[in-house]
């Protein structure tokens, strides 16, 4: 397994957008739609976890003109994080719940082409093949520890406190 830190936050996304496509076909069950909100939320709680604890204040110590790029991203991980929290309190059967589903999908799926189009190459543009692949590996070691429930305790508001403050 590669530990460039690119290259483990695209296999993120992919493993999350997967779960979207199948949450999207006609066929999928209610059953299953809340099954794959589930793992859903487990992916992007420990994902945003990551980067909001790693590669965010790395980046902007490292690279300092991506600054206005990292507080957006956050703002776009505070908005997911509510529509997380929401969705973990309700179960396919409520009135909402697919439309709270589709407008989490439509903010992550932004979020991630946005990143990947436009973040992630300039973040390796500027940092060398060395610093990404020990922020890689810090990566890997922040998921082992993060939180796979929004009802875990967080370290993102201190994260936004911090970027507030």
């Amino acid at each position: 397994m590669s530990t460039d830190a690119i290259v483990i936050l695209r296999n993120d996304h992919k493993e999350v957008r997967a779960l979207f496509r199948e949450f999207e076909k006609d066929s999928t069950t209610r059953a299953r739609k809340g099954a794959i909100v589930r793992k859903v939320i487990q992916l992007l709680t420990a994902h945003t976890y990551i980067e909001n604890e790693v590669m965010y204040p790395a980046v902007r110590r490292l690279l300092p003109e991506l600054e206005q790029d990292v507080l957006e991203s956050y703002e776009e991980h505070h908005v997911a994080d509510v529509l997380v929290m929401e969705l973990s309190t309700m179960g396919p059967k409520d009135e909402r719940f697919e439309a709270k589903t589709t407008v989490l999908i439509e903010n992550v799926r932004h979020h991630m082409d946005e990143e990947e189009s436009d973040w992630f190459p300039k973040v390796r543009a500027g940092l060398t093949r060395t610093a990404l692949q020990e922020l890689g590996a810090e990566l890997l070691a922040a998921k082992k520890r993060a939180p796979k429930s929004p009802a875990q305790p967080s370290a993102l508001k201190k994260v936004v406190d911090a970027v507030i403050a």
